[in-house]
């Protein structure tokens, strides 16, 4: 049995897409690399919005789309590499799951993970959950939770 070591959460609410993007971008630029986000929401809940603040705060300046039908896209920043992986279509990782799991290895990848319960033998146990959920007193209000172990928590310096 593996134990995982204490996990630091932090939540905040907002009420833009630009908001989620903002918080997105603060964590990118402290990505150090090795870094595994599993994204958890419910459809068009703000995944994708929240990856796209994640890349450009990594310092990618191009065009973020949901790879859906593609599976996974790569974003080359200043120095890191971000994969987004979107596994919504996919009953089970096959492939794709095993070219995930290799990339938990690279020191210069960081992933995000959208629908990740197909892969979730391959995510490492140390892993930073990020939890979007829908706030019913208006359309772009959510409640974000991040979850970061110790490992990890250099992540949450400075985030407002």
């Amino acid at each position: 049995m593996r134990c995982m070591n204490t996990v630091k959460t932090w939540q905040t609410a907002t009420s833009r897409q630009s908001d989620t993007s903002r918080i997105a971008g603060q964590l990118g630029r402290a990505c150090r690399g090795g870094e595994v986000f599993l994204l958890v929401s419910d459809l068009g809940g703000g995944k994708t919005t929240f990856v796209k603040g994640l890349a450009h705060g990594m310092g990618y300046d191009g065009v973020v789309s949901s790879p859906t039908f593609m599976v996974s896209r790569v974003y080359k920043g200043k120095k890191l590499e971000l994969h987004h992986f979107d596994f919504y279509r996919l009953d089970e990782g096959g492939m794709v799951g095993m070219q995930l799991a290799e990339l938990t290895h690279e020191p210069y990848v960081v992933l995000a993970v959208e629908w990740g319960d197909v892969v979730k033998n391959v995510i490492p146990m140390e892993h930073i959950t990020v939890k979007i959920d829908r706030v019913p007193s208006g359309e772009d209000d959510r409640t974000i939770t991040i979850k970061v172990p110790e490992k990890f928590a250099y992540l949450l310096e400075g985030m407002a």
